[in-house]
């Protein structure tokens, strides 16, 4: 399996990785060189993934299908939702498989939720409360993710991977949402000192309301002076389930002890406990020509939710 990694930072550094301990040959091109892209993509890619910054989504993606080319792309998937239909419909009309990188899907403890959802095991749904609290992108230089006309923002760096958790976990889809949004970084500087706003969001507040009933509360932010543990309780008619740090999840019912449940992260990115299996399907399934999940449809549904966020947000 001969896969061309379209992406030499998270693409580069994690990805490409992920993809040699599955067995497959891994060519890394940098974004920025649309020669070198071109030179790979055309030399006999079985699969195109494409990990460049997301305004440079809609190229390297239609690129990679103009050569009949499997492709997996990173999120968000484009700059807004007429890239992500875009996208989604030339690989519909291609049939070309097409794979969309929402790895904390395969995430064990998520998985276990998930399972614990669909066997009734709290009863009906009714509400998800999700914290996530991190300093991730305080000491960050000013480049792309901090800049709005880039796609820059919070709501599609992590807010498009907690939409379609909500999607996947509660097999629903988004009805009605809105959004208040923060920076609470307003300026960064460059690597070569100079100051620049920030223009894009690095935190926000959401409200959703899913087709099947359920409502979600988010609050989260990635500038904060100090991480605090990740917390997702999802309550339902016949009791809860509570996720912390994707490392435990805890099963409360009315008088039963709470069962609890651990999964090992290991060491290394922590993106990998769901990248590294998530990947391993996607090259075994374009090996077989099957198409799976999460796709361009995935990353369609996700983009139109986040345009709604904004249009409906307090900026």
């Amino acid at each position: 399996m001969n896969v061309v990694v379209v992406g030499t930072g998270f693409g580069g550094r994690v990805v490409a990785g992920a993809y040699r301990d599955a067995d497959c040959a891994v060519e890394v091109v940098s974004p920025r060189d649309a020669e070198a892209v071109s030179r790979a993509v055309a030399a006999g890619a079985d699969l195109v993934s494409v990990h460049s910054p997301p305004f440079l989504h809609h190229t390297h993606v239609m690129a990679a299908l103009d050569r009949g080319c499997a492709v997996l792309c990173d999120k968000p998937f484009g700059r807004d939702a007429a890239e992500a239909r875009s996208m989604r419909d030339r690989a519909r009309e291609d049939k070309a498989l097409n794979f969309l990188n929402f790895e904390f899907r395969r995430f064990p403890a998520r998985l276990k939720a998930r399972s614990l959802v669909r066997d009734d095991a709290i009863g009906t749904p009714q509400h998800v409360s999700w914290l996530f609290v991190g300093n991730g992108l305080r000491p960050q230089l000013h480049r792309w993710l901090f800049d709005r006309e880039l796609a820059g923002g919070w709501i599609g760096a992590w807010g498009s991977h907690c939409i379609d958790t909500l999607r996947w976990l509660l097999d629903s889809e988004v009805a009605t949402c809105s959004a208040v949004l923060r920076t609470d970084t307003g300026s960064r500087p460059d690597a070569q000192g100079v100051e620049h706003r920030s223009t894009a969001e690095d935190a926000f507040s959401a409200w959703f309301t899913m087709e099947n009933g359920c409502t979600a509360s988010v609050d989260t932010a990635y500038s904060a002076p100090v991480a605090l543990p990740q917390t997702v309780h999802v309550l339902g008619s016949d009791g809860a389930i509570e996720i912390h740090n994707d490392s435990t999840v805890l099963l409360r019912r009315p008088r039963e002890a709470p069962e609890t449940f651990l999964f090992s992260l290991g060491a290394g990115d922590p993106h990998l406990p769901g990248l590294g299996p998530w990947l391993a399907e996607v090259a075994k399934a374009v090996g077989s020509g099957v198409q799976l999940s999460p796709s361009f449809d995935d990353g369609l549904a996700v983009a139109n939710v986040m345009e709604q966020m904004r249009a409906r947000s307090n900026k």
